[in-house]
């Protein structure tokens, strides 16, 4: 009989998990601000419900290559062992995996393939609005998991329609309803869940030449049409200009001042495009001494740059839209906004990397850094209207006596002075500091911890079943073989991984050694092995493959 073990959730995990798994619908979404938690709530209902239905598949569908392999490594920690490098070409999948990871590009261009995978399976939609991207996208998506037999959906923010309604996403109107909310302000009630996140904003006097050979000057205090603002903040993020070099400069003495508590504090830049990202790099190591990473979807090792700066205690990662959604790097404290993509889903999820809790510190407000374009303006100012609230409701809720519930929104409207004085004005030819706070002078209501209000709530623990076993693997989370250099655990895909190379590097030596060719010294291998492709070889076909190449070699 399979081990029964225990998980304790936070509190909104466990009553969306309850509602999820008693609502017997085929659809559910659940929309949860991020750093809350989504993943492992996903994950959570996915190993429940295959304890149910242990012959099904799970299919997790995510908006990037990087997010796939970030889900790849969150489920191994459950034992559910999901491929990420699954392709039309690879045939049927490994059977000691429990599912595959793919993106919604992917799902576009193999949606009748995946058709038969999805029959009767699981399946989780991160970020489900990446299926209205374009027409085509809904089309293969629908068509692709229509036969699916659960379908949970889940994003960091309520999205509308648009032009093109989203499968299995009910609708008022053209926004979305959601069998599940938790906000932004609803975590920061709770504690320990999120940061509250503060927006210093930087005006400018911004020249420019206009397409039409206009001469154009502008603050973004100034009313502008459409294209105008666009070519403002344009020129504001320009590299030959002072504003991003201010902007920079800024937002390095803040993350400074939180590595003296937090020394392993970093801080992401979003920049427009891949030629402005490398110049910000090149900015960054000329004016302020900073060695940068870079991560741009250019490369194909971005991803393995980013897990190594989650990893790392550098200061400074650079990126222009990877790192905008889902991807998780809790040290995460200071954003510069330097890119011009303007739209508040975009917005909220570049918010959304600055907020994730790290446990054991009481202090953790978190700072983008944006132009005071008047668009992003009101969407800070909306995100900053939670934060207020949610700090008076959840003062006013520990039944404060009247002159201690006065003296703590008198402090709140306090930090709210402190953050207008964060903001200057700032030439786009010629930079001048008005002035400066040391915004770490002052003791804020909201740096107080509250991570422990349910750390004994037995309540919170849920009954949670191993994944049903599959054939053919070892345990990536308890076997020893699994222990990478660093210590960190591998996942089954990334075991599988090394056990490839090591078979490659192993035919390439048999090659050498025999005068035979790569197809022959392959195929026989497989035979060897019992396989037909390496692609649907499990752990121990791998392993025996690998076997028998060594002793090949040794005979050679």
């Amino acid at each position: 009989m399979a081990r029964r073990t225990t998980l304790r959730m936070r509190p909104w995990q466990k009553s969306a998990l309850e509602l999820f798994e008693a609502s017997g619908h085929q659809d559910f979404l659940t929309v949860a601000t991020p750093g809350a938690g989504k993943t492992t709530f996903a994950l959570t209902a996915a190993v429940r419900h295959l304890a149910d239905h242990p012959r099904r598949r799970v299919v997790v569908v995510a908006p990037t290559q990087h997010l796939k392999l970030q889900w790849v490594r969150a489920a191994a920690l459950f034992g559910l062992h999901l491929e990420p490098q699954w392709s039309v070409r690879d045939g049927r999948l490994p059977a000691d995996m429990h599912g595959i990871v793919v993106t919604y590009a992917q799902v576009s261009t193999s949606a009748v393939e995946l058709r038969a995978l999805a029959t009767d399976a699981f399946v989780v939609f991160d970020e489900i609005h990446h299926a209205g991207h374009e027409r085509a996208w809904g089309d293969s998506t629908y068509l692709a998991f229509s036969v699916a037999a659960q379908r949970l959906s889940i994003s960091g923010t309520p999205f509308r329609s648009d032009t093109n309604p989203i499968p299995f996403v009910r609708y008022d109107g053209d926004a979305s309803l959601a069998d599940y909310e938790y906000g932004y302000a609803d975590a920061l009630r709770d504690g320990g869940v999120v940061r509250p996140v503060f927006f210093p904003r930087t005006n400018g006097h911004m020249e420019w030449t206009a397409p039409d050979g206009a001469q154009m000057a502008a603050t973004f205090d100034d009313h502008l049409d459409v294209a105008g603002n666009s070519q403002r903040l344009r020129t504001a993020l320009d590299l030959s200009g002072e504003w991003i070099r201010a902007v920079l400069h800024r937002a390095h003495e803040t993350l400074t001042g939180l590595r003296a508590t937090h020394p392993q504090a970093g801080g992401l830049v979003i920049a427009m495009d891949q030629e402005h990202a490398r110049g910000i790099v090149r900015l960054m190591r000329d004016q302020l001494g900073v060695r940068a990473r870079v991560a741009t979807s250019d490369d194909p090792q971005a991803s393995d740059k980013i897990a190594a700066f989650a990893r790392s205690t550098d200061e400074w990662m650079v990126a222009v839209r990877m790192v905008s959604e889902g991807v998780d790097i809790p040290r995460l404290r200071v954003g510069v906004y330097a890119t011009n993509t303007t739209t508040e889903l975009f917005f909220r999820q570049a918010v959304g990397r600055l907020v994730r809790w790290t446990a054991g510190m009481s202090r953790q407000r978190a700072f983008m850094f944006i132009p005071d374009d008047p668009r992003l303006r009101q969407f800070a100012f909306g995100i900053a209207e939670q934060r207020r609230h949610s700090l008076r409701k959840r003062e006013v809720d520990r039944d404060l006596d009247l002159d201690e519930e006065q003296e703590l929104l008198a402090r709140a409207n306090q930090e709210e002075r402190v953050q207008m004085d964060l903001f200057q004005a700032i030439s786009a030819v010629a930079l001048e500091r008005e002035h400066s706070r040391d915004v770490f002078a002052a003791d804020h209501p909201e740096d107080v911890a509250y991570h422990g209000a349910h750390e004994h709530d037995e309540s919170l623990r849920i009954e949670l079943l191993p994944p049903p076993a599959v054939a053919g693997g070892h345990d990536a989370v308890s076997d020893p073989a699994f222990a990478a250099p660093e210590d960190e655990l591998l996942s089954r895909r990334d075991y599988k991984r090394r056990l490839r190379d090591d078979n490659a590097d192993a035919a390439r030596e048999l090659t050498r050694l025999t005068g035979r060719t790569h197809r022959e010294i392959n195929a026989e291998l497989n035979a060897l092995a019992g396989i037909e492709r390496i692609s649907e070889a499990t752990v121990r076909q791998l392993e025996q493959r690998l076997r028998h190449a060594g002793k090949l070699i040794r005979s050679a």
